[in-house]
């Protein structure tokens, strides 16, 4: 599957995707997510347990987590839609989460679903009501359990001219 070259080299870029994170999803920057692993078919993001991203509880908290699982998978949405002619729009329209463990060190969140999302852009571009996919996004502990899994629904729909 061909990757958008231009998203890839931002989102391989350390410095380019601090950036990014910087100036578009600051929370994102502060809270440590950092991408260990993107293709255009699988994106692996990683949450620190620290200061920022802490609970009352001496585990990360469910935002933070959430936050990381989210970025696995709208990773591979951007990829899809960045610089695309007719643009496409995204939008998570709904979201479900299940917790394991607790989230004490790394928490690794990996999505394996770029196909699918491509194939909802490419139908939100053939249909003028859009087009919606659920994307799972399991997340694992240093030691590969699992620690939460998470459910999004992304909505893509062709934007007007």
């Amino acid at each position: 599957m061909p990757g958008n070259n231009q998203f890839s080299d931002l989102v391989k870029s350390p410095f380019k995707f601090r950036l990014y994170l910087l100036s578009k999803l600051p929370a994102a920057f502060f809270s440590g997510i950092k991408i260990k692993k993107f293709t255009p078919e699988e994106a692996t993001t990683v949450v620190p347990f620290k200061w920022l991203t802490q609970n009352p509880f001496r585990s990360t908290y469910f935002a933070s987590l959430a936050m990381a699982a989210e970025m696995s998978t709208g990773l591979l949405a951007l990829n899809n839609i960045y610089q695309k002619k007719p643009a496409v729009s995204m939008l998570v329209t709904k979201m479900e989460a299940n917790y394991f463990k607790k989230a004490v060190g790394k928490t690794y969140f990996n999505c394996n679903q770029g196909l699918d999302i491509k194939d909802a852009v490419q139908q939100a571009l053939d249909n003028p009501d859009g087009s919606t996919v659920t994307i799972k996004s399991t997340g694992r502990n240093e030691q590969g359990e699992i620690v939460a899994l998470f459910l999004f629904t992304w909505s893509f729909r062709r934007k007007s001219l």
